[in-house]
């Protein structure tokens, strides 16, 4: 019995996550507007949706930021967190805190915030809010996921790798990219894959930081004020396609990876 309601609780638990997405992907099918009855197959939102050249140019805002921010807050998260292993107990626990604020932190703190700081110095600068502003932003609250992500691996890595490896003559540099990168490389891509994540469906801090910079969850928001058109059901179905690929894609790589050091088989 026991068996039977763990599965059942289960399925409730995927269906309440889930059932929401299906019904997106079934109406991106719709032959009509309406978000009630399916009246039958087509692909011609589909094909509106790469002719809409508003929804286009805001998405290509959206990724060139998303992917700008991730590798950038993924590059400063990963030496911060070099950083913070090699502190000492106390100072390391603080500095543990103060990064773990932005996630904590609500959205809209943080986005008025940096909306207030960015016409601070923009104002005295003589410029505006953009894709700049944009970046900064997100990675303001990328870096502590690549923080989070990548702290784990060092603490299960032996301590003496980089030394013994600097033993048998390697460089400084050379030991970190043989021996301590290949470590914790997963917990990089893991913490890139967040902060592009983070990024590519921010709203809130974005709104504020954006000036005249249009991405896809402000413009999206925008024609939900009219009606949602089912061009961004389509979109959203092929989003959430290529986000569940590269997280598929990832287990994958990272299964083989672990199966050749033989912890799983």
């Amino acid at each position: 019995m026991k068996k039977y309601l763990s599965k059942l609780y289960l399925v409730l638990v995927m269906l309440f996550l889930y059932a929401p997405i299906f019904v997106l992907i079934v109406f991106s099918f719709n032959t009509t507007k309406s978000r009630s009855v399916m009246s039958g197959f087509t692909l011609d939102w589909y094909v509106r949706l790469f002719h809409n050249e508003l929804i286009l140019s805001s998405l290509w805002n959206t990724l060139i930021i998303a992917v700008a921010a991730s590798v950038l807050a993924t590059i400063l998260g990963t030496a911060a967190a070099i950083g913070i292993t090699n502190m000492k107990r106390l100072p390391r626990a603080l500095i543990m805190h103060g990064t773990n604020i932005p996630i904590i932190n609500p959205e809209i703190v943080t986005g008025v915030s940096l909306m207030l700081l960015f016409v601070f110095f923009m104002a005295r600068m003589n410029l505006e809010m953009g894709f700049v502003t944009l970046i900064i932003a997100h990675i303001t609250f990328d870096v502590p996921y690549v923080v989070l992500n990548v702290m784990p691996r060092f603490r299960q890595m032996d301590p003496n790798l980089y030394e013994a490896a600097q033993d048998l003559g390697c460089s400084g540099w050379s030991a970190f990219f043989k021996v301590v990168l290949p470590e914790i490389l997963p917990g990089i891509v893991s913490g890139f894959l967040m902060s592009f994540t983070f990024s590519l469906d921010d709203f809130v801090v974005s709104y504020f930081t954006s000036g005249t910079t249009q991405t896809l969850p402000i413009t999206i928001y925008s024609m939900t004020r009219r009606k949602v058109s089912p061009e961004i059901n389509a979109l959203s179905t092929i989003i959430f396609l290529v986000v569940v690929a590269v997280l598929v894609i990832n287990n994958v790589i990272e299964r083989r990876n672990l199966r050749k050091r033989g912890v799983i088989r």
